[in-house]
C-alpha cells in the first residue's frame, strides 16, 4: 500500500473534479482538476531539476495558490517539503540550507540573486524561483518538463516534511513529520471539526507555518472542501468576504481586531459554521467579547510544530474560554512530574506529554534533543504546563520554556539575546514576552548597557533590523542598571515580565 500523503489527496481530489479548490479576489482560481494537472507539471519540473526521493525542498516565497500546488508536487515525486518563514533573512537561510542540505531552494523571482549567493555558500546545488502570479524559473521549466503523472511510493513513516522551530538555545531545530503525520491529523480534523465539501474556509494564514498549510490546506482537500485563498489577513476584506464563507481559522490577533470594527454582527456572520483560533493563546474576554458580539462560539484548540493538532474544544458541546478542549481522535495526553514523567492526578498542574499518530518522529539531526523531548513510551514532552479538570478539558498554564509567542510566531529569547548582547556597549540582555491586546505576546528586551555607551532603544532596534525576522524583533527596549538574579545567579525573568506587564495595555 502506498503510504504517501499524496494518494490520499489525490483520491478526494479527482473524486471532486471541476468543482472549486482555490479561489482568489482576482480570479486566479484553480478546480481540483486543474489543481491535480499542475502539481503533476511541478512535480516533474523537480524532478527535472534533480529532486529525487527523500531529498529535502526549501521554499521561501510569498503565499499564492502556486505555492500549495508546489507543495503538492513535492509530496506527489517523494520529496520532503520545508517552508521557509518569508521574513527570515538571508544570514537565517544559510543556516536552514546548510542544516537541511535541500537539493532545492525555491525562492522569490526578486531575490533570485542573493539566493544564489546563499546557496552557494550553503552547498545548495540548485535554485528555481517561484511568484505570485503563476511566474517565476520554475513554472517555466513546469512547462517544458515531462508531468509527474504517477505518485510515488512512500512508507507510512517517510519524511513528507521538516519544519523549523526555534530551539532554546537559538538554534533552530527542524521537526521532521511523515505521511502518516500529516495524513492522521488532517482526518481527525475532519471528523472533529465537521468539515464537509460544501464548506468554504477563509484563509488568511501563512503557509510556512503549521496552522496555514497543514491544518488549514490539507483539511480542506480531505474533505474536498473550497477555500477563498487570500494574501494576508486584512479586516476590510474579511468583512466583505464572511457573508460567503462557512468557516475561517485565526490567530487571536485576527478576532481582536475584527471586535474593533463596528460591521462585525450576527447578520454578517449569518452564513458562517465555525471560527477556529490557534497558534496563541486566546484571552477569555476576546472569547466572550466575539460571542457576544455574533452568536459563535470561537472553536479554540492546541497544538505544535512537533504534533500538528493535539486537542480542540468540541464541536459539539460547550466551548471553554481559556481552554484547548479535549485530545483529538487516536491523540493521547498526560499530565505528569516534570523530573519523573509519572502521571500526577487529575487536576494538578505539572508538564503536558502528548502520543500518538500525530507526533514527529524526531528532530533533524539532532539525536540527543530528539531523546530529550521524545521519550521511549513515543510520549512527546511538550514543554507546556497543563492540567485537566473533571470534564476532560485541558487548560494550559504557562511554559515551561521560555517561548514567547508574538502574533502565533514563536519567538525564542536566547537567539535574540545573543545577537543583542554582541552590540557595542550592551553587558547583557533579556527578552522576554509581556501581553499585547493585539498580538497575544510582545517582545520586550530588557538591557544592560556600559556606561559610557550612547545606546537608546532607537539604536537597538536599528541594529537588529536585517539580522532578525521582524517578529522577532523587540517591539519595546527598556533599559536597567542590572538584571534580578536568584542566588545560582540565574535572570528571574518572571520578575521582568511583572515589572513590565502593563507595557503594551
Amino acid at each position: 500500500m502506498n503510504h504517501n500523503l499524496f494518494a490520499a489527496l489525490a483520491k478526494r481530489m479527482q473524486a471532486r473534479g471541476n468543482a472549486d479548490f482555490m479561489t482568489t479576489r482576482e480570479g486566479h482560481d484553480y478546480t481540483y482538476a486543474q489543481a491535480l494537472e499542475v502539481s503533476a507539471q511541478l512535480a516533474g519540473a523537480l524532478v527535472a531539476l534533480g529532486v529525487a526521493p527523500g531529498d529535502r525542498v526549501a521554499v521561501q516565497v510569498d503565499k499564492s495558490p502556486e505555492a500549495i500546488l508546489l507543495y503538492l508536487a513535492c509530496l506527489r515525486m517523494g520529496g520532503v517539503y520545508l517552508p521557509l518563514n518569508t521574513g527570515y533573512t538571508n544570514e537565517e537561510i544559510r543556516y536552514f540550507l546548510g542544516d537541511a542540505e535541500p537539493a532545492l531552494f525555491v525562492c522569490r523571482p526578486e531575490n533570485i540573486d542573493d539566493a544564489r549567493r546563499v546557496a552557494n555558500d550553503s552547498g545548495c546545488p540548485k535554485v528555481a524561483s517561484l511568484g505570485t502570479r503563476a511566474d517565476g524559473t520554475l513554472m517555466e521549466e513546469a512547462a517544458s518538463a515531462m508531468p509527474f503523472e504517477s505518485i510515488e511510493a512512500r512508507d507510512a513513516n517517510d519524511l513528507a516534511a521538516i519544519l523549523y522551530t526555534s530551539g532554546t538555545t537559538g538554534r533552530s531545530k527542524g521537526a521532521m513529520l511523515t505521511h502518516r503525520n500529516l495524513g492522521s491529523n488532517a482526518a481527525a480534523l475532519v471528523e472533529a471539526w465537521r468539515f464537509s465539501e460544501s464548506d468554504r474556509l477563509i484563509h488568511a494564514l501563512p503557509i510556512f507555518h503549521t496552522h496555514g498549510l497543514f491544518v488549514a490546506c490539507n483539511v480542506v482537500m480531505m474533505a474536498g472542501a473550497s477555500m477563498l485563498f487570500l494574501p494576508r489577513f486584512d479586516v476590510d476584506t474579511i468583512i466583505e468576504e464572511l457573508p460567503r464563507g462557512t468557516t475561517m481559522m485565526g490567530v487571536p490577533t485576527f478576532y481582536t481586531r475584527l471586535l474593533q470594527d463596528k460591521r462585525l454582527t450576527p447578520e454578517l456572520t449569518a452564513n458562517m459554521r465555525l471560527f477556529t483560533s490557534g497558534s496563541a493563546p486566546l484571552t477569555a474576554e476576546t472569547h466572550q467579547a466575539f460571542e457576544r458580539r455574533t452568536g459563535h462560539a470561537i472553536l479554540e484548540r492546541y497544538g505544535m510544530t512537533e504534533t500538528n493538532m493535539n486537542t480542540s474544544n468540541p464541536y459539539d458541546g460547550e466551548r471553554i474560554a481559556g481552554t484547548v478542549g479535549m485530545p483529538l481522535p487516536g491523540v493521547e495526553i498526560r499530565v505528569t512530574d516534570r523530573e519523573t514523567h509519572r502521571p500526577l492526578p487529575q487536576g494538578e498542574i505539572g508538564m503536558l506529554e502528548v502520543r500518538g499518530p500525530n507526533v514527529f518522529i524526531g528532530y533533524w539531526r539532532m539525536p540527543e534533543k530528539t531523546r530529550e523531548e521524545l521519550l521511549e513510551d513515543s510520549f512527546f514532552v511538550t514543554g507546556d504546563l497543563a492540567s485537566v479538570d473533571e470534564r476532560g478539558y485541558v487548560h494550559i498554564v504557562g511554559r515551561d520554556k521560555d517561548l514567547v509567542i508574538s502574533g502565533g510566531y514563536n519567538v525564542y529569547p536566547k537567539e535574540v539575546e545573543q545577537i543583542i548582547d554582541e552590540l557595542d556597549g550592551v553587558v547583557e540582555s533579556a527578552v522576554i514576552g509581556v501581553p499585547h491586546p493585539d498580538f497575544g505576546e510582545g517582545v520586550t528586551a530588557v538591557v544592560v548597557s556600559r556606561p559610557e555607551a550612547q545606546l537608546d532603544e532607537a539604536s537597538v532596534l536599528d541594529a537588529l533590523t536585517g539580522r532578525l525576522a521582524k517578529y522577532k524583533q523587540p517591539k519595546r527596549v527598556f533599559f536597567v542598571d542590572n538584571l534580578p538574579r536568584n542566588t545560582m545567579g540565574k535572570v528571574q525573568k518572571n520578575q521582568l515580565r511583572q515589572q513590565y506587564e502593563d507595557t503594551y495595555r
